[in-house]
């Protein structure tokens, strides 16, 4: 605090008016942003108060009031919070990408302005085409050709992983292992990425391109016949000849009820050989699926998706479309303890991601006993937890997508989850 000779140290604000030091307290403008803060923060609590709450948009669930236990985190995540509960910010990230697409030519979703790790979404159009490039943050969405839409995170899984192809075979080899010799039978099948299966529609040039293709081709070259997984590849492409129409759509990251119904059928004959030659399926009506990647450009999309009727011996259909993520595991049995024929006769759980929830129902139609629970709940859950969901389990099949698995991601790869799940099969065998 500046002082004259023969005066005491006096705050700017309390100076007279007149003296060439005095500074107000609280200016115009210190006053202005002042009430621009608390409208910033107290608005999302009042709309919560009067029962208006924000939806999540950006395939992510909204930031939660920070805790005051986080000490200075509280503070810190104050920001985030009212940035996701902002009034009407939805529409302002819908109307600031159709101005930047529609009037200055920017790559769909530059509106956003960065992703949840920091880096602008879209093509960056001025890195080389020369594998990955260090410090570059790969986009949340990666544009393509004739509007196709992909996942960024495919790119960096696969040039930036952090397991080497013979890490993630040898965990994969690990997992069937603590599964097998429990006594029980161990089915692996990968829904592959979108990248994988329509790679006609990606740009032509691409941060990552060199080194996202030369892992793609090592791990489908390694990983099915090395580990016994399912390559579903080739019957999800006989399956796209026969519908005419691709099973991914443009705008979102996941396979449709086609592919779902493809993945039944090929558990099916791996866990029964024979079982699947009296199913009998149908289309039998459309159900609109939310696009998730359009929702993480701020964009309300619906896919239009085939829904299938099936039956095991050529009686009722027996499929249920039932909306879970499974981390709350979902158990499903035939009504009266049913036994139709064709029917997957063992209890069987399955590890899932979100690719299931597009199997689920032809799963629900064609095993006596199943549960579906989500890997991250898996990976999450102690001795006892693991206990109740696989105990009683005479099958254990594992779906993963291929970007968790491709670059090591999943936590289900982790040795102390391996471990954990072998000693709990082990104390109770089949």
């Amino acid at each position: 605090m500046p002082t004259e000779a023969g005066l005491p140290r006096t705050p700017e604000s309390f100076l007279p008016k007149e003296h060439n030091l005095y500074r107000p307290r609280h200016s115009k403008r210190q006053r202005t942003a002042l009430a621009c803060a608390a409208f910033f923060f107290v608005t999302p609590l009042f709309l919560s108060a009067v029962g208006v709450h924000p939806a999540a948009f950006e395939n992510r669930p909204l930031r939660e009031f920070p805790s005051l236990s986080e000490g200075w985190g509280f503070f810190t995540g104050l920001s985030g919070w009212a940035t996701d509960h902002l009034p009407l910010r939805q529409a302002g990230v819908q109307a600031a990408d159709a101005v930047g697409t529609g009037v200055f030519g920017d790559p769909p979703g530059s509106g956003q302005g960065t992703n949840h790790n920091g880096g602008t979404v879209g093509v960056d159009q001025g890195k080389p085409d020369n594998g990955d490039v260090p410090g570059y943050v790969y986009p949340t969405v990666l544009p393509g050709k004739d509007n196709w839409l992909y996942l960024g995170e495919d790119v960096n899984a696969r040039c930036r992983p952090v397991m080497d192809t013979d890490h993630v075979v040898g965990a994969l080899r690990k997992l069937r292992a603590a599964v097998e010799k429990s006594g029980r039978k161990f089915e692996l099948v990968i829904a592959p990425d979108k990248y994988s299966e329509e790679p006609a529609h990606l740009p032509d040039t691409y941060v990552g391109k060199p080194c996202a293709q030369a892992r793609t081709a090592e791990f489908w070259n390694r990983v099915p016949r090395e580990t016994g997984a399912i390559d579903l590849r080739p019957a999800l492409a006989d399956a796209e000849k026969r519908v005419g129409h691709p099973l991914y759509d443009r705008n979102d990251t996941h396979w449709s009820f086609d592919g779902g119904l493809v993945m039944t059928y090929a558990l099916g004959a791996a866990i029964a050989p024979g079982s699947t030659t009296g199913w009998q399926a149908a289309p039998n009506g459309v159900r609109p699926w939310p696009a998730d990647l359009a929702r993480v450009l701020g964009r309300n999309e619906q896919r239009q998706l085939t829904t299938y009727s099936l039956s095991t011996d050529g009686g009722a259909d027996r499929t249920r479309y039932i909306a879970s993520d499974f981390k709350s595991p979902l158990r499903l049995t035939q009504p009266d303890g049913a036994t139709p024929t064709g029917s997957i006769a063992r209890n069987m759980a399955v590890v899932a991601d979100s690719f299931t929830q597009f199997a689920s129902p032809f799963l629900a139609a064609t095993c006596q006993d199943v549960t579906i629970v989500h890997a991250e709940t898996v990976a999450q859950s102690s001795a006892p937890e693991m206990t109740s969901l696989f105990a009683d389990r005479d099958i254990v099949t594992f779906e993963l997508v291929e970007r968790s698995v491709i670059g090591g991601s999943s936590a289900l790869l982790r040795d102390q989850t391996i471990d954990l799940l072998g000693q709990v099969l082990a104390a109770h065998p089949r």
